[in-house]
């Protein structure tokens, strides 16, 4: 195994990557929109310096998963990370505070691990566009908690009486279709540059087939449908490289 594939096993068992989180080298994306989790830390911030931090970032993103924002309490993330209540409000002043602090943390860790991941440096647009619906295909792995999105299930939950986390979410879903685009946007001008569609768009639609394919994992309680779902999202990529100059309007 090279030890670009070493690391990227290793980051993958430390974050089942999300819809929100980006392909191979950072890319110029979605610009960053101004709110509430600006501040939030990203690759290098305070929960690498800070063990105590990234344990309840680690466990605040699991919890989370595995029981969705409101059914998580304090107290469940506390025990996760082996922490005290004390260290807890040491670092967050409430529980929302916690959850956008994660959702960066979930974000940097799904970046690092795509950045990482082989296919990221083939030179081809349109096999890093392909090898990228390939790698989340197999990265499927473990329990439904490891390999679901951190952002999906908190803004399906909180979109409404949560307004800084659904705008965290917002901006690392949007991040990373951001980066996918930018691979999008340059296998479309080498393959159908007369396409009437928009990279921006595609990249888009894939987080919508990811985040229904993870909705549908729920609810079948296994990754087979999600696997599935991946398979019709690469043919639809394929279809679009083919040629499309036909279709009817930009979207």
């Amino acid at each position: 195994m090279s030890e670009k594939s070493k690391r990227a096993a290793a980051l993958a068992r430390n974050s089942r990557a999300p819809s929100g989180s980006g392909p191979g080298r950072r890319r110029k994306g979605v610009a960053n929109r101004q709110s509430a989790v600006s501040r939030a830390p990203r690759r290098g911030g305070p929960s690498e310096k800070e063990p105590a931090r990234a344990k309840l970032l680690d466990a605040a993103v699991h919890i989370i998963r595995s029981k969705g924002y409101s059914a998580a309490r304090v107290e469940d993330i506390c025990a996760e990370a082996g922490l005290t209540k004390g260290a807890f409000f040491h670092h967050f002043q409430s529980k929302e505070a916690c959850a956008i602090a994660a959702a960066a943390h979930f974000a940097a860790n799904a970046d690092a691990l795509f950045d990482a991941a082989p296919y990221s440096l083939l030179p081809d647009p349109r096999a890093r566009v392909l090898g990228y619906v390939d790698f989340r295909k197999a990265i499927l792995k473990g329990e439904l908690p490891q390999f679901t999105c951190l952002l999906g299930t908190m803004v399906q939950e909180a979109y409404e009486s949560h307004p800084a986390i659904r705008a965290a979410c917002d901006r690392y879903i949007s991040e990373h279709a951001g980066r996918l685009a930018s691979d999008i946007g340059e296998a479309k001008a080498r393959y159908a540059p007369g396409a009437a569609w928009k990279p921006e768009s595609a990249a888009l639609f894939s987080q919508a087939v990811l985040q229904g394919a993870f909705i549908l994992a729920k609810a079948k309680h296994g990754p087979k449908v999600a696997a599935d779902c991946l398979d019709h999202l690469k043919r639809y990529f394929e279809r679009l490289f083919e040629g499309a100059a036909t279709e009817p309007s930009a979207r």
